[in-house]
């Protein structure tokens, strides 16, 4: 087998075992978001972060801004500060004015203009990378993906190529903070890792070049869990590829997930998930609509937060809905 893509870090900038996966403090649900023109899609991926256990104990304990030397934009002062107000406010919604504020620094987001949620996670996770990176300029990308970020949400696929000829198998692997799964003719989540992991072959204009044959050739491909994240962030991809319209279509999730059929080493133990985030898109078309999520807090109740409205609610309504992104956590 010939493998590409792991290298051991050289540095580990946030030790793993310091991460505490269950809340520190038990407490009842935080403020609601008001929303700020278009604002409903960052306001649900502000409150998904602050509900994520790792994440919201690591932000309360305040280690990042004690030693943080930035000048100006950070995304890690922003979201400490954020999740502070959210969980101790006596306030029921506050304003998410710094966020709002330095939209510009975080991605292509205006306040006014509709943005998709799934994008906006990812560029906040991306400017809460750099934050943690800030003044690390020598770090290899192996280091790089030992910051608390890239420790919480970061896990590996492995690549498998087969080559049709010669039978040589090859692995690439690659980090991901997110996945995206393709829910056409999928009913269930677990149809949609299944439809992920299996093997497809490569031919036609992707011919695979095979080191050993030196040429191009046909192959199989199969994509794996290789490490699993401490927190799984997967988008379920309602946008239909060829004709750009929303797929509507209700995907089962459940509350607890198993990965391990979908990981690289099928044998062992369960390797559960549990659901403690879903973001929900209302609307006929992925460019209209509106976004509102659930979230379990740390007092283990769910509840819907819908801008300014937090409600509690049962796992039943939690799991009827038309998911847009499902977060789990190990």
């Amino acid at each position: 087998v010939i493998g590409k893509g792991m290298n051991p870090p050289q540095k580990i900038p946030f030790p793993p075992e310091k991460i505490s996966m269950d809340w520190r403090q038990k407490r009842r649900p935080g403020a609601g978001l008001y929303n700020l023109g278009s604002t409903c899609y960052l306001n649900v991926i502000l409150q998904c972060l602050t509900y994520t256990p790792p994440l919201a104990n690591y932000l309360l304990s305040r280690q990042h801004s004690r030693f943080c030397h930035q000048q100006g934009f950070c995304m890690m002062c922003i979201m400490e500060a954020h999740v502070r107000k959210v969980l101790f406010s006596s306030a029921s919604a506050i304003r998410p004015r710094a966020v709002i504020r330095d939209l510009r620094f975080i991605g292509e987001f205006k306040p006014d203009i509709p943005g998709d949620a799934y994008e906006f996670l990812r560029c906040t996770l991306s400017a809460m990378q750099r934050a943690c990176l800030s003044g690390s300029s020598d770090l290899d990308k192996s280091s790089q993906g030992t910051t608390i970020i890239h420790q919480i949400f970061q896990g590996v696929l492995r690549s498998r190529v087969t080559c049709l000829i010669c039978k040589t198998v090859s692995d690439f692997y690659l980090a991901f903070l997110d996945v995206l799964l393709k829910i056409k003719g999928a009913s269930s989540l677990t149809t949609a890792l299944e439809n992920f992991v299996k093997p497809k072959q490569i031919d036609g204009k992707k011919y695979f070049k095979c080191s050993k044959c030196s040429k191009k050739v046909a192959a199989y491909k199969r994509v794996t869990f290789h490490h699993e994240p401490r927190v799984l962030t997967m988008c379920l991809g309602r946008a239909d590829e060829r004709t750009s319209r929303k797929i509507s279509q209700i995907v089962q999730y459940p509350e607890y997930l198993d990965l391990r059929p979908y990981m690289s080493d099928r044998d062992g133990e369960p390797l559960l998930c549990s659901l403690y985030a879903v973001v929900v898109h209302s609307g006929h078309t992925c460019l209209e609509g509106h976004f509102f999520c659930y979230t379990k807090a740390s007092n283990g109740q769910w509840y819907r937060m819908n801008d300014v409205t937090v409600e509690s609610c049962g796992i039943l309504e939690v799991l009827g809905q038309q998911a847009y992104l499902l977060f789990y956590t190990r």
